[in-house]
């Protein structure tokens, strides 16, 4: 699944991302067993992250061994802590400590330089 909210110089089918620098946040997780209402909040997270000011896109990828890779693309490190604080976001971080997940890691990057075929 991706999410472009702008104009830019990426191909068709992956996140549309300004000229560097911006951020990106990773999340790799491994999922547990069955759906227990995941697919629904992991879309709506998908469209409130895309109304926040500073969100630049998405990109996203699950195994068939449940184990998966979210970036989410931002404006800036601001930007990222107001979506970390939200309180619906915080609810499914919750929600997938306690249902969604086995474990989970986050790591946020700068970008400096990006490229595309």
């Amino acid at each position: 699944m991706s999410t472009n909210t702008n104009e830019s110089h990426e191909p068709t089918g992956l996140a549309k991302t300004p000229e560097p620098p911006y951020y990106a946040v990773i999340f790799t997780s491994k999922r547990t067993a069955g759906d227990n209402g995941y697919g629904d909040m992991a879309e709506s997270m998908v469209m409130l992250a895309s109304e926040q000011p500073g969100f630049l896109g998405v990109e996203s990828a699950r195994g068939s061994d449940g184990v998966g890779i979210t970036v989410s693309y931002w404006a800036s490190l601001e930007a990222i802590r107001n979506w970390k604080a939200n309180p619906l976001h915080i609810a499914a971080q919750n929600k997938g400590r306690s249902d969604w997940y086995e474990n989970y890691g986050v790591r946020i990057s700068k970008v400096e330089r990006d490229y595309f075929f």
